[in-house]
């Protein structure tokens, strides 16, 4: 069932084109990514698709009988209403009778109203959207429900427009880069929500394991032309290399036959018949094949920074209170040259603080930090960068530098460097107030590496850049000789730079952990599941519900009860297998595979667990 129809679309703002021709259509389950490089029209598309935006050409069309939902970078909610008030003005009927509940519970002593709000969740089938409501509340860390939006944070209001639009139960969704402002944690939730729901779904993300794990159908904008990819990332990016493979192939051809066509063309005398016209004509498109060049935009940049010394930074018993709380407590570290850290841990737990003591921005309350004579750090925050009116990219730049040197006696001007970082010459002379939010992110980027640091301090740099960027970053980052710490929400990013994680784990607590993103993970999951797990009947949320129901196991069940624990105790074993493969020495598609398989066994792992633990509590009732 077809549920959007987007028919030859075009988009320009004054003289500059966005796309144009640009036809597509999203069935109903499909989960699509839609990616593109900054400034290339991807919000732009986003804005017309929810229809706060028109095309300057074409149409869009979506099926009559479908509820649409979008969600925006920056929501639009009303400042005034309260966060339980913004969730109930929604136009979900469900949501109005767990409304009419929830006012009822709050005034127990008029027993009629009590019992005509239950009777009406029990008519509607409400009590499990009641469960589902209070679940995504909770996952998306939204408990204060008398809180005013007026007074939440850019994060809390995100995360405010995404339950929203999550309870409104829609058929079709369109996201505008969803995973911004959350956690880990809540990525991960969310992750799992949208591959296991039913819904339609159009995004915009630079997070490639949620593409990966979420999207069943990638969609590519690349050079004003569309590329549809029937998979998820790691497909994709199998098949884009393969098309790019296969276009230098035909343009290597059409090179060939150019020089040969040329030669002739230099030996044609004035008078021409029709066929030497035709091949004249035939002439002009060899030509212009031959003269295609891509685009790829990989940044290489030998930086010769300054040469870190013995000393570099060093944490001697720091601790930190803020707002009568407790982030940092007796910290000790030692910084080594090369370093490579990752810094996770639930927004709140003191991460942008820790930073910014290393830095000189804030003093620890107790204890000392000494940094290094030759250190000269980079400090990329989540702030941006300030711009002035009327300021040019160039301008921007050059505040911060004209050049920076690299090896063997070069440098490289402050227009290559933004040329390498995807701004040609005629962008940089561009106001800096028509660049795209990816774009001042990318140039904020510039103004921190062109002051050639020796030691890069990264807070969520991958939020708004695209994927292209993201790849050309990591691959700079991949090569830096200096130290580098990164606080980032991209699982992704933070597995391919980091070596070892300082893990904020709360209450002042800091944990130094041996790996990358993906290895703390599994080792909190063998940690989590090799912990003896007392079996207690699980707490009811609703005490309304009746008592009565439960029922001994039939003889189907208890023969379903018994073989349940020891699949899930070979399964255990598959996993430890699987897990153990990664140790050796594999080539990528290998990996692919055993990520596939270890996926496949966690979730058959889990989806047995559950069942284990349901058959259990129905037999104890």
């Amino acid at each position: 069932m077809n549920y959007l129809s987007v028919e030859n679309i075009a988009k320009s703002y004054g003289e500059r084109e966005l796309f144009s021709n640009v036809s597509f259509g999203i069935n109903e389950g499909q989960k699509v990514g839609f990616v593109a490089k900054n400034g290339t029209g991807k919000t732009s598309l986003l804005n017309i698709l929810s229809d706060a935006d028109a095309p300057d050409e074409g149409k869009v069309i979506y099926r009559n009988d479908i509820r649409v939902a979008f969600l925006s970078q920056e929501p639009n909610l009303d400042p005034h209403l309260s966060i339980e008030q913004t969730i109930f003005s929604s136009d979900n009927p469900t949501l109005k009778i767990i409304e009419n509940y929830e006012k009822a519970l709050r005034n127990p002593e008029d027993a009629d109203a009590l019992q005509k709000a239950m009777d009406e969740m029990e008519s509607n089938n409400a009590w499990d959207f009641e469960t589902t409501y209070k679940q995504i509340l909770f996952k998306l860390n939204l408990e204060h429900l008398d809180a005013e939006v007026k007074n939440l944070s850019g994060g809390q209001k995100k995360r405010l427009a995404l339950a929203r639009m999550l309870l409104k139960k829609p058929d079709f969704i369109i996201l505008d880069e969803p995973t911004n402002h959350l956690d880990l944690d809540m990525i991960e939730w969310l992750e799992e929500y949208f591959r296991k729901e039913d819904f339609t779904i159009f995004m915009v993300t630079h997070d490639r394991y949620f593409l990966e794990r979420v999207c069943n159908e990638i969609i590519e904008l690349e050079e004003g032309k569309l590329y549809t990819y029937k998979g998820n990332y790691s497909y994709y990016l199998d098949k884009k290399e393969e098309r790019h493979q296969l276009d230098q192939t035909n343009t290597d051809k059409a090179q060939q036959l150019y020089k040969k066509e040329l030669e002739w063309m230099r030996r044609q005398p004035k008078a021409r018949t029709t066929k030497s016209k035709s091949r004249i004509d035939d002439f002009h498109e060899i030509k212009h094949r031959a003269s295609q060049r891509r685009k790829d935009h990989k940044v290489q940049l030998e930086l010769n920074m300054e040469r870190l010394g013995s000393k570099i930074v060093e944490l001697h018993n720091i601790s930190k209170e803020l707002g009568g709380k407790q982030l940092i407590r007796n910290f000790d570290y030692t910084f080594k040259r090369g370093e490579r850290l990752g810094i996770i841990g639930k927004n709140g737990t003191g991460k942008s603080t820790f930073l910014n003591m290393l830095t000189g921005n804030l003093k620890p309350d107790t204890g000392k930090i000494v940094v290094g004579e030759t250190v000269k750090f980079g400090y990329y925050t989540q702030k941006g960068i300030e711009i002035k009116p009327g300021q040019k990219v160039i301008e921007v730049i050059r505040e911060f530098g004209d050049y920076i040197p690299l090896k063997k006696g070069r440098q490289i001007s402050a227009e290559q460097l933004l040329e390498r970082f995807l701004f040609d010459r005629k962008k940089q002379y561009d106001y800096v107030e028509k660049l795209s939010g990816g774009e001042k992110k990318r140039l904020y980027l510039c103004t921190v590496l062109i002051q050639n640091p020796n030691f890069l301090i990264l807070d969520e740099p991958t939020n708004d850049l695209d994927v292209l960027t993201l790849n050309v970053l990591e691959n700079f980052l991949l090569d830096f000789p200096g130290c580098v710490i990164v606080v980032s929400h991209d699982r992704y990013f933070m597995d391919k730079i980091v070596d070892h994680l300082f893990v904020f784990e709360g209450k002042a607590e800091i944990t130094d952990f041996p790996g990358n993103y993906t290895d703390y993970r599994e080792y909190s999951e063998s940690k989590k599941n090799s912990e003896p797990k007392p079996v207690e009947k699980k707490a009811k949320d609703n005490t309304w519900r009746d008592e009565s129901t439960g029922s001994k196991l039939s003889y189907k069940e208890q023969k379903e009860f018994g073989k349940l624990e020891k699949e899930i105790t070979k399964l255990e074993k598959e996993k430890e297998e699987i897990q153990k493969e990664f140790l050796k020495d594999l080539g990528g598609d290998e990996i692919k595979k055993a990520s596939v398989k270890l996926q496949s066994v966690e979730d058959e792992i889990e989806e047995k667990t559950m069942r284990y633990f349901e058959l259990m509590e129905k037999m104890e009732s």
